[in-house]
Formats: C-alpha cells, structure tokens, sequence
C-alpha cells in the first residue's frame, strides 16, 4: 500500500509539474507573438506613412510644374493646325499639345483648318478674342502670304511663343541614279541647263524654294510640281524625275530601304542622326547665306496684341515642355533641327524671322514666283 501510494503522488507532481511547465512555454509563446504583432503594425504604419508622404511629395511635384495663374488658364483651349491632318504640322501641333496640357493644367482641343497654303486656319485664330485660348501652329508661309499676294497676313499679327522646329531637306536622287554625289549632279547641271529634272509640292513651297536658290547659284533645273511633297518624292524613286528635296521627317524610311541616295543636306549643317549625309555648304560654300535658316520652318503663335501675362504663362509653359523628356526624344526621333533651343529671347527671336523673310521673300520676288515686292511690307534684302 505504502508502495502504491507512494507512485501515486510521484504521478500527480509529474503531472503537476508538466502543466506548469506547458502553461509557462504559452505564456512566453503568447508574449511573443504579442511583440512580433506590435512591431509589425508598427512597421506598416511606417510603411504607410512613407508611401503618404512620398506621394504628397509627387503631388506637390505636380503642382510645381504647373506655370498657371490663377487668371490663366482658368478653361480648355484651343489649338488650330493650319493644314490637314497627318502632315507634318499637324504631327508636331499634336505632341505640343499633349505636353501643355501637363504645364497648363488645361485640356487643349486640336483643330485642323487646312485651306490656302494656311491661311484660312490663321485667319480664323486672328479673328479670335486675343485672350490666350486659341493658339495657333503654323508653317513658314505664314512669312510669305503678304509677298505671295495670299491674304494680309503675317508673322507681325501674331506673337510669336517661340520657334519649334526645322525640318530638314534633303537632296536626294533614285537608288538607279547614275549620280552619286552631289558634286556629280551639279556638274551635270552646269552642262545641261534647264534639262535636269528637279520635282517639288508647288510654287512658293520649300521644295520650290530651294530650285530657286539653285537658280541663284547658277544651277538653272527644270522644275516640275507635284501635288504634293510625298508625290514628288515618288516621281524620284519612279525615274519620272531626276531629283527632289523632301523634309527629313518623310525621307527617312527611304533612306533605310535604300530606294533614294541622300547627296546633300540643303543646310549649313549636318545632321546628328544622319552624320554621313554632307551639308551642302561643303560643296557650295557660296550657298552660305541663303542656307543659314530652316526652310520648312514651324512656329507656335497666338494673337499678337494678347495680354502679356498670358504670353508669359505660355512661354513658361513652352520652356517647360522643350525640357521634357518625352519632347527632346521625340525630336530626336524625327531628326528634327531644335530651332527651339537656338532663340530663346524677343530680340533674337525677332532677328530671325527677320532674316528668314529677307532670304525667302526676296528669293521668290525677284525670280517672279512671289507677286509683291517686299519692300511695301518694310523687308529688307540680305544684309541690308
């Protein structure tokens, strides 16, 4: 009996013992848990904190870039293309305003209002309230309709937000041509006058422009329009011609496949995407002074007696863009000439439309394509 007892209370302190020690490990499990628990939503809270704060930050970041005023824009706008749609003006209206529209803080609504060389959509943003709401991107005939006899229009009824870009030409011949360089052709227009064929979209266009500056160089070449700049580029590649000067932005994928030879960029500088192409001021060093300036040129206007607080909002808008990323690689793409970056400031800005109308206006004028003479619109000849 002592025995059995005596097994017995061994049993129940094993027992007793055992509970204590389960009912101590839960306590410590259960403590730990508590604190792993605690820390976590502390973290989380950190986490969640971080996460506000780095997007008020973005926020904030939003709202430093925007260069409204509490005057302007206070509504959407309105921006008029010229021309139809898919060109090139429309294409670079349409990223300018996507782009603005972020530094605005304003939805911008594109129009396109083709219709005699531009003018009927530029008329329509002069008869417009001069109040910053309808902008206007416009080609460089707007420098020409006095001249040209279009309408009264000109770059001084408009202020000019800045300079966008060049669109570079170039000289090209068929993949079949037997000229190879541009010295080649032009030798063969010195012995052939008036017999070598050059295509273009139409008088007082770039394209013409440039047969006329080859007429100034003493290259004379036999002219044929095209109804359009993409036409007269496949009479080219056809053989129906013997050479054009297409914009870059419509030429490179020719270029690529190899169905035109590039000769010459008609510029005083080469370009960076196409390094290998010589401009041609290496050739012709005396065709300096009339290829110191883009001939397909586009420009961001609005009215030119807008309010000065307006235009200011919109240059800073512009300057904005013109530092954007998805801007500087779009230009980059199209290896456009960043005319933008070159004038900056009134004075400058002024000095080269100035120049550009001396060079282009008094070109077509004294080889009869243009009607006026620019001297009844105070434009002076080069270096006058």
């Amino acid at each position: 009996m002592r025995k059995l007892f005596a097994l017995g209370m061994a049993a129940v302190m094993c027992l007793s013992m055992t509970a204590c020690s389960v009912s101590t490990s839960s306590k410590t499990t259960t403590t730990a848990a508590a604190t792993t628990s605690a820390e976590t939503q502390a973290e989380t809270e950190a986490s969640e904190a971080e996460a506000a704060e780095t997007e008020a930050a973005s926020e904030a970041e939003k709202d430093t870039d925007l260069v409204a005023t509490a005057d302007y824009p206070t509504k959407p706008l309105t921006m008029i293309i010229p021309y139809g749609a898919g060109g090139t003006t429309d294409t670079w209206g349409r990223k300018l305003a996507v782009l603005l529209e972020k530094y605005l803080g304003q939805s911008i609504t594109v129009t396109n209002q083709g219709g005699a060389s531009g003018s009927i959509g530029s008329q329509f943003v002069k008869d417009q309230p001069s109040d910053g709401y309808t902008l206007l991107v416009c080609a460089e005939t707007m420098g020409t309709y006095r001249t040209m006899n279009i309408c009264d229009l000109g770059y001084d009824d408009f202020t000019v937000i800045s300079p966008l870009v060049g669109d570079p030409k170039v000289l090209v011949v068929g993949k079949d041509s037997k000229y190879n360089t541009l010295e080649e052709l032009l030798d063969d227009i010195k012995a052939n006058p008036g017999k070598i064929t050059m295509s273009h979209s139409g008088p007082g266009g770039s394209g013409h422009n440039q047969g006329l500056v080859l007429k100034e160089l003493g290259y004379e070449v036999a002219m044929t329009s095209f109804d359009s700049g993409n036409d007269a580029l496949l009479g080219v590649i056809g053989g129906q011609v013997d050479f054009t000067n297409p914009n870059i932005s419509t030429l490179g994928g020719y270029i690529e496949s190899g169905d035109v030879k590039p000769l010459a960029v008609f510029s005083s500088e080469r370009m960076e995407a196409y390094p290998d192409i010589p401009a041609f001021t290496e050739t012709v060093p005396e065709s300096e002074k009339y290829l110191n300036i883009p001939y397909t040129l586009l420009s961001f206007v609005v009215n030119n007696d807008t309010p000065q607080e307006v235009v200011d909002v919109l240059k800073a808008a512009s300057e904005k863009v013109f530092a954007d990323p998805e801007w500087t690689e779009f230009v980059k793409a199209n290896a456009a000439d960043p005319v933008f970056e070159k004038y900056t400031d009134d004075a400058s800005i002024q000095e080269f439309y100035d120049n550009w109308k001396s060079v282009i206006c008094w070109l077509q004028y004294e080889n009869g394509v243009a009607e006026k003479n620019p001297e009844e619109f105070g434009i002076k000849k080069i270096g006058e």
